[in-house]
């Protein structure tokens, strides 16, 4: 998860160097978030390789590999997102790019919350997943689950500010800020579902 967010928060200084026409530096943050994503999929092999198949897990490693591979598609969602504005050079218009910001802050702050909660799940095992530690891991799944409701407004009011420019923009360029948008919307959710899967082993 650390490297599945290294991914995702390095976008906002992306989508900040191609508003600055800085591209050179755009095209090292993108190798950046590719290198995070190339290393997250490395990882999840890894662990889907020597996870051991004994029965002695303290959770089911059904579950422990399902939290892996949703893990990495927060890394698979920002390269996405990368991939689209640097194959386009894509530049969001000035009239929606505080918006578009504001959004990707939000989605950066879904996922490092995510992380914050997957790094207690050592601390979950010491105790066998009672007492006061999962009250404090299920606080911080509820700030998450705050904090993807808020992309979801985010992501409407951006898209009502985009409808209202439409005409005044290419038709294909519209289309692909819709794109980006939606993959941003996306990113939220691979995080919000990493929180679900680690709900799912507190519940057991």
């Amino acid at each position: 998860m650390q490297v599945a967010h290294e991914a995702a928060e390095h976008l906002p200084e992306l989508i900040q160097a191609t508003a600055d026409d800085n591209w050179e530096r755009a095209r090292e943050i993108h190798k950046a978030i590719t290198d995070a994503e190339r290393d997250a999929d490395k990882m999840k092999r890894e662990v889907r390789r020597h996870l051991p198949k004994s029965l002695f897990l303290p959770v089911p490693r059904s579950d422990l590999l399902g939290l892996v591979t949703i893990q990495d598609q927060v890394a698979n969602t920002a390269k996405d997102i990368a991939s689209i504005i640097m194959g386009r050079d894509m530049r969001f218009p000035d009239k929606l790019f505080p918006a578009v910001m504001e959004l990707t802050a939000t989605c950066v702050a879904c996922s490092g919350q995510a992380l914050r909660a997957i790094q207690e799940l050592d601390e979950l095992l010491e105790v066998g997943f009672t007492g006061r530690e999962v009250k404090r891991v299920e606080a911080m799944l509820k700030e998450l689950d705050k904090l993807e409701r808020r992309t979801d407004k985010q992501q409407y009011n951006l898209r009502r500010k985009l409808f209202k420019l439409e005409s005044e923009l290419p038709p294909v360029d519209v289309m692909f800020y819709y794109r980006a948008m939606a993959l941003l919307g996306t990113l939220a959710d691979s995080a919000e579902n990493v929180g679900d899967r680690l709900q799912v082993l507190l519940a057991k």
